[in-house]
Order: structure tokens, then C-alpha cells, then sequence
């Protein structure tokens, strides 16, 4: 997969892409990330890229010409190639998102700062608006970091274990249950007996169970919409009755 980064702050990607899953997927061939610093498409000697906004106001806005004459310098025209602006206006990323761009073979982020982009820079160029959660950044490179894991975390081959992704929060429309691993007590804490039955039956059992509870705890919003058997809603419906009785009781 290859992904352009078009942003006023490119060095400020050097340790993301330089280390864990996402040195090794571009090792591997299986991601390409290109930065593209906005500054070089600008026209004056101080490589202006911001002004003030027309109407007044504080802060300042970044400026629709360095913006288009990059974008349109690097992603060639008519094939097609997602234009995202990272920006609060966004729709909301979830797990779905990052599993429908990393089906393409090319995508491109435009990082907004400041106070935002010029409005003609949206109308001209970007295809999409993506938001990584309702809360204001100071620029749109950390958005794009996290999208870039997000996303190369579901291309084949990266992930060490192929189960991985799939299993991984959010993926099934399920939290992941809690994990464990050696020693085997601590603190007078131990193992759930399924997971160290060696029943693969068993442990596959309790980790769903295990996934439909902390969801029902931490997340209960996401049941309306995750596929569940009927078994598992009779288990769901146990878990609300326990709840119920827990609050009565106190």
C-alpha cells in the first residue's frame, strides 16, 4: 500500500515510522508512506503556508495555493487516488474505515494546522474528511500517524500472527476479552481454567464470552450492532441480569 503524507511538520513522523509493526511492513514492501512538506510548493522566499483569516479572528489558516499545488503534483490526476483532509469536521474513524483503506492500493492525508484549512482547498482537491474522535488536536499529523497504524495493521501479511488482526478490538464489533500469560499465578491471582485446558474448544468458548462481557461492561452501545448467536444472547441476557440483581443488592 502506498500512502502520501502532505504536512507542514514531516519530521515529526520519524519515530512512528521508524519503529515496531510500521518499520517492518515498509521493510517488507507491504506499506509505503511518501511525506510530502507542504512548504516546498510555496512561492515566496519565507515559505509562507499560513495567513489570517479573512472576517478577523484569532489564529490562522493555511493557505489553499502550497496545499493544491502539492496534492496535484503528486497524486496523479483521474485515477482515483482518496484526497483526506485529517480534520475535526470528519467523519468519526472506526475499525470499519481502516479495513476499507487498506483494500486500496493508494491513499493520500492532508494534515490541516493552525485553524484550519482555506474552504477552497476541500472544494478543490480533498475527497473525504476523516476525524480520529471528537476533540481538537493542535495539527492533523498525530491523526494520521494513528490512521496509518490503523490501516496497515490490516494488510496481509504484517501482523505476525494472521489471527491477529481479526481478533483485534473493534475488528468484530467486539472489545477483546482479557489476555494472560506466564507466571501462571501472581499475587494469589491465576489463569481462568480454559484458557490452560489445552481444549481448544474451551479456550475459543471463553474467550468470546470473555469478549461479549467486557463489552457489555465498557462498551454496551456496540452490542446493537455485533452479530451474535443465540446463544450468546441468552449469555448477554445473563450478564444483564446479573447486573441487575448486583444493583438491588446494594
Amino acid at each position: 500500500m502506498h500512502i502520501d503524507v502532505f504536512t507542514l511538520f514531516p519530521e515529526m513522523f520519524a519515530g512512528p515510522l521508524t519503529e515496531s509493526i510500521l518499520k517492518r511492513a515498509q521493510e517488507s514492501r507491504a506499506l509505503k508512506v511518501v511525506l510530502h512538506n507542504i512548504r516546498d510548493w510555496t512561492t515566496d522566499r519565507h515559505h509562507t503556508a499560513d495567513d489570517t483569516p479573512y472576517g478577523g479572528g484569532g489564529g490562522m489558516i493555511m493557505k489553499v495555493e502550497p496545499i493544491v499545488a502539492a496534492v496535484e503534483a503528486v497524486i496523479p490526476a483521474g485515477q482515483g487516488v482518496p484526497v483526506i483532509l485529517m480534520s475535526p469536521q470528519g467523519r468519526v474513524f472506526d475499525q470499519k474505515m481502516a479495513q476499507d483503506l487498506g483494500h486500496l492500493d493508494r491513499i493520500a492525508l492532508v494534515c490541516g494546522h493552525y485553524e484550519g484549512v482555506d474552504e477552497r482547498v476541500i472544494d478543490l482537491v480533498i475527497t473525504d474528511e476523516i476525524s480520529i474522535g471528537d476533540f481538537v488536536l493542535t495539527g492533523g499529523e498525530i491523526a494520521a500517524m494513528a490512521i496509518i497504524d490503523a490501516v496497515t495493521r490490516t494488510l496481509h501479511g504484517v501482523l505476525g500472527d494472521p489471527q491477529a488482526a481479526i481478533d483485534d478490538s473493534h475488528a468484530t464489533g467486539l472489545l477483546e476479552g482479557p489476555h494472560y500469560t506466564r507466571p501462571p499465578e501472581y499475587r494469589g491471582l491465576t489463569i481462568p481454567d480454559d484458557l490452560v485446558s489445552g481444549n481448544h474448544e474451551k479456550i475459543e468458548a471463553w474467550r468470546r464470552r470473555a469478549a461479549i462481557r467486557r463489552t457489555w461492561q465498557r462498551r454496551p452501545e456496540l452490542l446493537l450492532s455485533a452479530e451474535l448467536s443465540e446463544k450468546e444472547k441468552w449469555y448477554l441476557a445473563e450478564l444483564a441480569k446479573e447486573e441487575i440483581e448486583l444493583k438491588a443488592s446494594e
